[in-house]
């Protein structure tokens, strides 16, 4: 079967499914394959629940009564399809990528555009193979503008992920020690991630740049620009107060976030911009900002009894912990403490970066610190505000029930260290 044929079918379906836990009835089910998975061996179980078709690449599923279709490959026909129907439908496309602030930077430009027009975005953080085609799949012909968030931990993956979204707008939140296991270096992971830039140059379409990050701004030159966050820039947008959370001033407007961190400034400050780009009226950026509440413990700012937390245990890098840490250094309180967990995908690079961690820390007193997982347990370090604890079944001996009052806490770590966990303790 032909792509645009199956186009056809996928326009008179109910959508595309590839988990047959979730099938909608009428819908089209991939059996995508995975280390650990074969859906080809859920087919005939899809049809049993509703699914109208079902894509298949091994003959042993397949049946001649046009319930099936047999392909030489199911993720790349489900990519196919998706690039038929993003150019099917022609609409702008902003993809953006980057190594730390990607979701947050989504939802808020998603929470502004949505403001004005019909928008669809990724949802949560399915921003990979197959998350990409799955987003461009869920738009049609209302949809206005499309999100498109771009993940990659090696080289290649952003060019492959622009070639099936082909956006016509890109933005890079910024550079920084992600993924090294699968980049290599920090180089490596300017060479992926400029990989969007590369494809919007080479189309001649154009980029929103973080005029405060002169790496963007070099690694961008040559390619037209909409630039936001100084006097001198296309959007002039100013950081007004980051000691809770972040107050920000766009054209004499003031904008009360719900973000904590001088981090979170850049994603704020592309949300406005862009949303003036597209002529999104000051009030509607405004709404769009000031109703954005952060979730998925991203830069939440929470209170459990005498003590408040910020919570930012989604995810961590050796770049998005020290922004976290130079953040908590500056931020109010007397009583301090930080529980902070292994950073993951650091490849050889992981001691050396969980060391300089622990060394900064070392020589900057400004809390407890409580350093939990494998890593961090074989750093070494004199200091007597320091401790470390291998699992965290160790750290939760330690602390349940035994935690000092009226505290200011920062839970920063890699997604599978889980370590929102200390709540249950703390």
């Amino acid at each position: 079967m032909n792509i645009e044929l199956l186009h056809k079918h996928f326009l008179d379906s109910s959508g595309v499914c590839t988990d047959t836990r979730k099938i909608s009835s009428h819908c089209i089910f991939f059996a995508l394959k995975g280390e650990n998975f074969n859906g080809n061996l859920f087919a005939q179980e899809a049809l049993d629940r509703g699914a109208a078709k079902v894509i298949v690449d091994e003959e042993a599923y397949h049946k001649n009564t046009g319930e099936t279709v047999l392909v030489e490959n199911v993720l790349l026909t489900l990519q196919q399809l998706a690039r038929f129907h993003r150019e099917f439908l022609g609409l702008p496309i902003i993809s953006l990528t980057g190594s730390n602030g990607k979701t947050t930077s989504k939802e808020l430009i998603n929470a502004v555009l949505s403001k004005k027009f019909k928008t669809v975005a990724t949802q949560g953080n399915l921003n990979n193979h197959i998350g990409v085609p799955l987003t461009l799949l869920a738009m049609n012909e209302e949809t206005e503008l499309g999100i498109v968030e771009m993940g990659a931990n090696h080289l290649g993956e952003i060019k492959m992920l622009s070639e099936i979204a082909e956006p016509d707008y890109g933005y890079i939140t910024n550079f920084g020690k992600a993924h090294l296991e699968g980049f290599g270096s920090l180089e490596g992971v300017i060479q992926g991630k400029t990989e969007l830039y590369q494809f919007l140059k080479k189309h001649s379409r154009k980029i929103f740049v973080n005029a405060n990050d002169p790496k963007q701004l070099a690694n961008s030159e040559g390619i037209e620009r909409i630039t936001f966050g100084t006097p001198q820039s296309d959007f002039d947008i100013q950081l007004i107060d980051s000691s809770h959370h972040l107050l920000i001033e766009f054209k004499g407007t003031k904008m009360q976030s719900n973000l904590v961190g001088a981090y979170n400034f850049a994603n704020l400050s592309a949300a406005i911009a862009i949303g003036a780009y597209f002529k999104v009226s000051i009030e509607k950026i405004k709404d769009g900002i000031e109703g954005y509440v952060p979730s998925n413990n991203r830069s939440q700012l929470m209170v459990k009894g005498t003590n408040t937390i910020l919570m930012d245990a989604y995810n961590a890098n050796p770049t998005s912990m020290m922004a976290a840490l130079e953040n908590f250094k500056q931020a109010k309180g007397e009583n301090k403490i930080m529980f902070l967990g292994d950073m993951f995908e650091l490849g050889k690079e992981a001691e050396t970066e969980h060391q300089i961690i622990v060394d900064f820390l070392a020589e900057n007193h400004f809390g407890n610190v409580f350093l939990v997982g494998s890593n961090f347990f074989k750093t070494t370090s004199n200091a007597s505000h320091i401790r470390k604890f291998e699992t965290f079944e160790e750290l939760k001996t330690t602390f349940e029930n035994n935690l000092q009052k009226n505290a200011t806490i920062l839970i920063k770590a890699s997604r599978g260290m889980a370590l929102e966990r200390i709540l249950d303790v703390i």
